[in-house]
């Protein structure tokens, strides 16, 4: 397993996680065959979320019920949590005073002293940067949570919070896979005229990343779209299979770790985000983490999924 420290912390990470926001109805045993399996497998980081799970909460709370961490055992994983969403109102809320709140009940219910990495979940249009730097100053210094970072947020977003906010912005977590990758796909196509590809929707989030060192962490990697279903396996996705299935069999892996690893070859040194709660997928995808993919084999997975090149 690919691991490298996030930049401007001590905290060093796999280049594959464990999201655990479908463990809401797993059974203690369940919970511990996912995260075991992801252990084995040199995953060590898991992901959460406040809104996770059928009230807030849940699936942290799931976490902390079924694993009964010891404090070493505590000490060797990373947890990551978000807050920010408000779904009793569909509405966001980064103001100072839901941070605090969000992270006091996330400890709670992970049953810890510390989040070693808090992230804005979505953006909140009616943000005020400077209360958002109040609440991490506060959750820094109190030891509460030891790194920050966003979730879905445009270069424009995080440089308004870098204005004010002390801390770096370690990580942004975003929606990426082969079939959806308008962030790498743009600047591929660039100045195409007539291309849909070829429009800037994401104002360079990639590159402004890598300038500024912040870990992407790709969401719904198997996703074909906007939670429309997985392309692996899929009929409407013909070609890209043909390809995935030729190098799965020539790298002797299962064809998840072929999509994991078109986003883990990216020199941006991005992180996948899995969603699964199959442990036998979570070991497939971890396969991974360092496979080799060459350039020709990255771009012609690129071109398969349906993305042009000029």
């Amino acid at each position: 397993m690919k691991t490298f420290t996030l930049a401007g912390t001590d905290i060093t990470v796999p280049n594959v996680v464990l999201g655990l926001m479908r463990i809401g109805d797993k059974s203690d045993d369940e919970v511990r065959e996912l995260v075991h399996a992801g252990r084995d497998a040199g995953i060590d980081f898991v992901d959460h979320a406040d809104v996770y799970g059928d009230e807030l909460h849940a699936c942290e709370r799931r976490f902390a019920e079924a694993m009964r961490l010891s404090p070493a055992e505590r000490d060797a994983i990373t947890i990551q949590t978000k807050c920010g969403i408000v779904p009793a109102d569909g509405t966001f809320d980064f103001s100072y005073e839901h941070i605090v709140e969000s992270v006091e009940g996330s400890l709670a219910a992970l049953g810890t002293d510390r989040i070693d990495i808090l992230l804005l979940h979505r953006p909140d249009a009616l943000v005020e940067p400077e209360e958002v730097a109040r609440a991490f100053d506060e959750l820094e210094a109190a030891g509460k949570v030891r790194a920050f970072g966003v979730s879905n947020q445009t270069p424009g977003q995080i440089e308004l919070l870098r204005k004010f906010v002390r801390q770096p912005i370690v990580a942004n977590q975003l929606q990426l896979s082969i079939t959806h990758a308008p962030m790498i796909a743009q600047g591929v196509a660039v100045n195409m005229l007539g291309e849909g590809q070829s429009i800037d929707r994401d104002h360079g989030i990639v590159d402004y990343c890598r300038l500024h060192d912040i870990t992407i962490q790709a969401w719904s990697p198997f996703q074909a779209g906007f939670f429309t279903g997985v392309f692996l396996g899929s009929k409407d996705y013909p070609e890209l299979n043909a390809v995935i299935d030729r190098l799965a069999a020539t790298y002797d892996v299962p064809p998840i770790a072929i999509a994991t690893a078109w986003i883990t070859r990216h020199p941006a040194n991005m992180q996948v985000v899995l969603g699964t709660t199959n442990p036998e997928r979570v070991s497939g995808a971890a396969l991974g983490s360092e496979l080799p993919l060459t350039r020709p084999e990255w771009y012609e997975l690129f071109r398969a999924a349906g993305h042009l090149l000029p």
